[in-house]
């Protein structure tokens, strides 16, 4: 994996307490994934801006010098994971979220998002 890629979440989300749940924007009441801690730590650092290395590096310096030997291996299997549910995508330069993305769902003007997702969904097709 090239990790000079930079990574971006493609996921509608809300956060509660130190939990991370993937939301169905047309149905956000409907019960919601929670994501596991791993994932949701990948998740919330996927901001367009940074590459996979520094993801790593980020990760590393959380353990303060001691560093499990198989930490890139987890964090490999976490990103390759992510990548194939299509919660994270990598891209070759920074990218900017759209508002939707940018924030938990709690945070969002939802009139103002809906108006956005709608947008760039018709710009899809």
């Amino acid at each position: 994996m090239d990790t000079s890629q930079f990574f971006y979440r493609n996921a509608i989300f809300s956060k509660q307490g130190k939990s991370i749940f993937l939301i169905d924007f047309e149905f956000p009441d409907k019960k919601q994934q929670e994501l596991e801690p791993w994932f949701a730590i990948v998740f919330q650092l996927a901001d367009g801006q940074h590459t996979l290395e520094q993801l790593y590096q980020y990760i590393a310096m959380q353990y303060n010098g001691n560093t499990p030997q198989n930490l890139s291996d987890t964090l490999k299997s976490v990103v390759d994971r992510m990548i194939e549910g299509k919660l994270i995508v990598l891209t070759k330069k920074t990218t900017v979220l759209p508002y939707y993305l940018s924030m938990p769902y709690e945070m969002l003007d939802i009139e103002k998002a809906k108006k956005e997702l709608s947008k760039d969904r018709f710009n899809l097709n």
